[in-house]
């Protein structure tokens, strides 16, 4: 593309931000669309939060994606705050409205999309999640809506608890609860759940690594979602196809939270060919084969 007067800029708000594959979504689609608009990453050291969002709207940018550690703490400094993102209590793209930018959550609907997207539905499921920090919050609170039941397993299981409660609270039943990871094995043997893995175990270079590492607990499971892309197969995964089920990695849920969140700042729809186009810059960024 040609960069000129007239190019319209977004980026990334988070630390660090080198590895991120949010410009291959973007920039393709912003070629693809015939936009003159680039994406590029903002490394925004600890403490420079509200200079960051302050100064991207001084500098007229468009939007932002906002990434690991800032999604909560970014809230504070925005002009509006969409009611979903509210609820989740994370923000991950900011769009320019008048007097500063309006927060949303588009990874949640990214998530959901991604799961529509691989045949997996959510409605009436009983649905397990591993982790209990502030991704698995995001997860629990978005499928509440949907989900049937929802079991928080954590190391810390007050964590989780606190989770369950805060769930629990907006649904007005008991429809989610909390469990020790190490206790697993009281769930019931005849239940099959679909499991969201929502921690940073098996991520790379720990790829070895799950947050539960028996066998029998993956005959638990149809279906394994795992929101770690890198590996594209983790040991989660591979545990839950051994035990005959089907999983997924978290590559197209960050496919379509970057969708969403471009359709945001440009105020056009992405077809679902450009969503192919994107899918695959992605995928070359990260050298992973169809």
């Amino acid at each position: 593309m040609n960069i000129d007067g007239y190019t319209r800029t977004c980026g990334l708000i988070g630390s660090p931000v080198e590895h991120t594959m949010s410009p291959a979504i973007h920039n393709t689609l912003a070629e693809a669309m015939g936009q003159n608009l680039v994406y590029v990453p903002f490394h925004v050291q600890a403490g420079h939060v509200k200079e960051a969002v302050e100064g991207a709207y001084a500098l007229n940018l468009l939007g932002c994606n906002v990434t690991v550690p800032y999604k909560s703490e970014v809230i504070p400094y925005l002009k509006a705050i969409d009611p979903l993102a509210e609820r989740i209590g994370a923000v991950n793209t900011l769009v320019r409205a008048e007097g500063g930018f309006k927060g949303y959550n588009t990874d949640m609907p990214g998530l959901i999309r991604a799961l529509e997207s691989d045949g997996v539905k959510i409605a009436g499921e009983k649905v397990l999640i591993l982790g209990a920090g502030g991704v698995a919050r995001a997860v629990a609170v978005m499928l509440s809506e949907m989900a049937e039941e929802i079991i928080i397993l954590n190391r810390t299981v007050e964590n989780a608890r606190k989770i369950a409660d805060e769930v629990n609270s907006c649904a007005g039943r008991k429809l989610a609860g909390a469990m020790y990871t190490g206790d697993w094995r009281q769930l019931p043997k005849e239940e099959r759940y679909l499991a969201i893995q929502a921690t940073n175990v098996g991520m790379f270079p720990k790829v070895d690594e799950s947050v539960i590492d028996e066998s029998d607990f993956y005959k638990r499971i149809h279906t394994g979602y795992d929101l770690v892309f890198n590996p594209a197969k983790t040991r989660f995964m591979q545990m839950t196809e051994d035990a005959g089920g089907r999983a997924y990695n978290g590559l197209k849920m960050l496919l379509y939270q970057g969708v969403i969140a471009y359709e945001l700042w440009v105020g056009r729809t992405v077809t679902g060919e450009l969503e192919e186009c994107a899918y695959r810059a992605m995928k070359q960024a990260m050298n992973i084969g169809d």
